[in-house]
């Protein structure tokens, strides 16, 4: 199997599932409990994602510069600062972590 194959099935697996999700009826997704599931499911991926990003190294854990900088974003934005101005900080944090030997 080629990897136009594998890409192929993956569209196709994926508009599928798209339109598997139309057929839903909106009374299914107005339930409290429902809506409740998927906040909290898409803030649960996003932090999963996150920790995979910043400690996933392979197959192990890696704690290198990337985590110290996330840290000092999520603080920085608990304390309301302008996107703007916590991606640099950050991008300094990390930079100057790799400076040291």
């Amino acid at each position: 199997m080629t990897t136009w194959n594998i890409i192929l099935l993956a569209s196709i697996a994926v508009l599928a599932l798209k339109a598997i999700g139309w057929l839903v009826p909106p009374k299914a997704l107005d339930h409290p409990t429902v809506a409740r599931i998927s906040d909290l499911l898409t803030a649960a991926l996003l932090a999963a994602l996150i920790c995979v990003q910043t400690l996933g190294a392979g197959q192990g854990l890696h704690v290198d510069a990337r985590l110290p900088a996330v840290a000092i974003a999520a603080g920085l934005y608990a304390l309301r600062v302008p996107f703007i101005v916590v991606v640099p900080a950050a991008a300094v944090v990390a930079a100057l972590i790799r400076l040291i030997p």
